[in-house]
């Protein structure tokens, strides 16, 4: 197996890792709070930006790679913060399968 060649110093953006939390609201319904889980050092790549026009409105999705060590607590549904951003975990993998890396694919909020 080939192993794939990530520069080190390139993870130098520094992330905000958070995880939903939901609270039921004793009526049916529920509030999400998200809480801080760790701060991560990761690269950050646009991949794609996207403008869909339907139903008289235009929606538009950026989607970025975000690469950074690996860890075992993160998983898709969680996100990423930086400054104002929120960049929403859609897929996570192992680039080679050494458990060094892990490659998440995110999509931008608000975006």
């Amino acid at each position: 197996m080939r192993l794939e060649t990530i520069d080190p110093g390139a993870l130098r953006t520094e992330l905000s890792l958070q995880v939903a939390t939901t609270t039921g609201d004793g009526m049916g319904g529920h509030s999400v709070a998200w809480d801080e889980i760790a701060t991560v050092f990761a690269q950050l790549q646009p991949v794609e930006a996207r403008a869909v026009f339907g139903a008289d409105q235009t929606r538009e999705t950026v989607t970025h790679r975000v690469t950074l060590r690996a860890r075992a607590d993160i998983a898709s549904g969680m996100r990423f913060v930086l400054g104002a951003r929120e960049f929403e975990i859609l897929t996570v993998h192992d680039p080679d399968e050494s458990g060094r890396y892990l490659v998440c694919r995110t999509r931008e909020k608000g975006r």
